[in-house]
């Protein structure tokens, strides 16, 4: 037969155990447990604020708008830089097997500092002047982004098979290394094709 300790002994596990049960969902959110998966977003979604209705053909003067987001699920706070670049079809992109980002310049850029499992997101527009066409060619001097104006000079041949000068605005995800102490492109990478035929 038990007696009153051994009694108090069953009764204090099973209390503890109903407190632990009780409490699990909450020590969630405190505790990270060290095999979940770490890892930054980069998006654009269009104008509507939707994966959808992205600007695709394009004219000189007219504005045009996407919003980029980056989401932050590295278990701590992280410092971003989104670099914006402008390329025609015939321009490098991202390597992001080999982890480098593409050699173009950047044209703009935002610097934030986003917390872990939050979200960071701005409205991006963009427009372009200074467009020209002769023969199968088709040139753009300026492109204006966030009210800047930035000289790219890129010229996009005509694609018979796609009827069209393509060009692609790209966002490239970059993170602080404080071990490096700068910054590291993130092997994350997001575009736009831009089809400038149109008058």
């Amino acid at each position: 037969m038990l007696s009153l300790d051994d009694y108090a002994a069953i009764f204090a596990i099973i209390g503890l155990a109903g407190v632990l049960l009780l409490a699990s969902p909450t020590l969630g959110f405190v505790l990270r447990l060290s095999g979940s998966e770490r890892f930054s977003e980069l998006y654009i979604l269009g104008p509507e604020h939707m994966a959808e209705g992205y600007p695709f053909n394009v004219r000189a003067g007219e504005e045009y708008g996407v919003y980029v987001g980056v989401g932050n699920h590295m278990g701590s706070s992280s410092y971003y830089l989104v670099y914006v670049k402008f390329r025609n079809q015939s321009d490098p992109l991202p390597n992001v097997t080999a982890g480098l980002p593409s050699p173009l310049p950047a044209v703009y850029e935002h610097r934030v500092f986003v917390e872990d499992e939050g979200v960071w997101e701005s409205f991006l527009r963009f427009s372009f002047s200074g467009v020209s066409r002769f023969g199968n060619q088709c040139f753009v001097e300026s492109l204006n982004v966030n009210g800047s104006a930035f000289t790219v000079n890129k010229t996009a041949f005509w694609d018979a098979a796609n009827r069209g000068y393509y060009y692609q605005l790209f966002n490239e995800l970059w993170i602080y290394d404080p071990e490096y102490g700068g910054f590291r492109f993130h092997n994350r990478f997001v575009s736009l094709w831009l089809n400038m035929s149109i008058s």
